[in-house]
């Protein structure tokens, strides 16, 4: 397998973390997000978005979105599995994982940003929207774990949920959201990164790394 990642990105984050987990290693290459190397035309052949990550399988299909790269890592690599048997906790791990990467991630990226800066935001007031919408979208999402047990998000394993929940907690830091109210969360996030699949997944561990 290859990843076409950036190590700053919280979506390819999730999927080093998902390799990891499932004990699977992958051949790594970038796409620079800042210097724009994922809209390059050879990139945009394989991933007609122009985002990171993209998984390239043993088969040389190109994957693309990182919950549909995970599924399938997931269904092709069952052990240890990204969900909890039980229908209902499975779909309560799906709404966590989704609540971050459908609607918190993908508003305050980086290809967000540079829109509303182009539509005349300054850079402060652009950075207080990603800040914002991170502490309001994890605020939801402490509340979502206030009866799940722990150590991880849902239970004594790390789930789909804990895979989209580190990332994003390193995006709402970088622009300066004050978690440290969320009792929950971060109890989970100290299991995840007392584990060495997430901890080997860190951005700053990454060859790209600047």
């Amino acid at each position: 397998m290859k990843l076409i990642g950036f190590f700053r990105s919280g979506a390819s984050y999730r999927v080093r973390i998902g390799l990891n987990l499932k004990g699977l290693t992958a051949e790594h290459a970038f796409r620079h997000l800042r210097k724009n190397e994922h809209k390059a035309a050879d990139y945009l052949a394989v991933n007609p978005q122009g985002l990171v990550p993209t998984l390239f399988t043993d088969s040389g299909e190109a994957l693309t979105q990182s919950i549909a790269i995970l599924e399938w890592l997931d269904e092709t690599h069952p052990t240890p599995s990204f969900l909890p048997k039980d229908p209902l906790q499975r779909a309560r791990v799906r709404a966590f994982a989704l609540a971050i990467a459908c609607d918190v991630h993908p508003v305050q990226n980086l290809g967000v940003l540079n829109k509303l800066k182009a539509y005349g935001l300054d850079e402060a007031k652009a950075n207080q929207w990603a800040k914002e919408t991170n502490y309001d979208g994890l605020a939801a999402c402490e509340l979502m774990l206030a009866k799940e047990k722990g150590p991880f998000c849902f239970g004594a394993e790390p789930t789909l949920a804990d895979i989209c929940l580190v990332p994003q907690l390193v995006n709402a830091r970088r622009f300066g959201a004050d978690v440290s109210g969320f009792k929950r969360i971060l109890e989970a996030e100290a299991a995840c990164l007392a584990h060495p699949a997430f901890a080997a997944a860190a951005p700053e561990k990454q060859p790209d790394a600047e």
